[in-house]
């Protein structure tokens, strides 16, 4: 006499654990992903911030070089003899046009920089505030 099992299309508690590791690992891969993606954005952005900031380094080091230059060119202006022809905008003065532009311009660019460094996270906040949670779930379920 053969005793006949009654089977049912309902998985076994085996196969549902073994579903649900292979779901959390697939989450978890998706996650690393996703947080590859956000530091390599955040990545570009901060190489972004650094070259406008470095171009403002530059054009403020520029703007100090020709306040340097006007001071000497006023010097030399103060201490001219009298009674030679002046033109009407001196030598110094058109220093201090330019030197004034690349300390502003200098200066706007740093600014900018530092915004743009401002706005950078360094870390994933999304995806670690996600896997956060997916822990605390599967430790929670337990």
């Amino acid at each position: 006499m053969s005793v006949q099992v009654p089977t049912t299309s309902e998985p076994g508690f085996s196969t549902l654990v073994r579903e649900i590791v292979n779901d959390v690992e697939e989450l978890v891969k998706h996650q690393i992903r996703f947080a590859r993606a956000e530091i390599k954005e955040e990545v570009n952005k901060s190489k972004e911030a650094a070259a406008v900031l470095a171009l403002g380094g530059v054009s403020a080091f520029l703007g100090m070089l020709f306040v340097g230059m006007t001071l000497v060119h006023l010097l030399h202006w103060l201490t001219q003899p009298p009674g030679t022809e002046l033109a009407h905008l001196p030598l110094w003065g058109c220093h201090a046009i330019v030197a004034a532009l690349f300390l502003f311009a200098g200066a706007g660019l740093c600014l900018l920089g530092k915004k743009m460094f401002a706005s950078v996270t360094p870390l994933a906040e999304q995806t670690a505030q996600t896997l956060k949670e997916n822990v605390e779930w599967i430790t929670n379920s337990k």
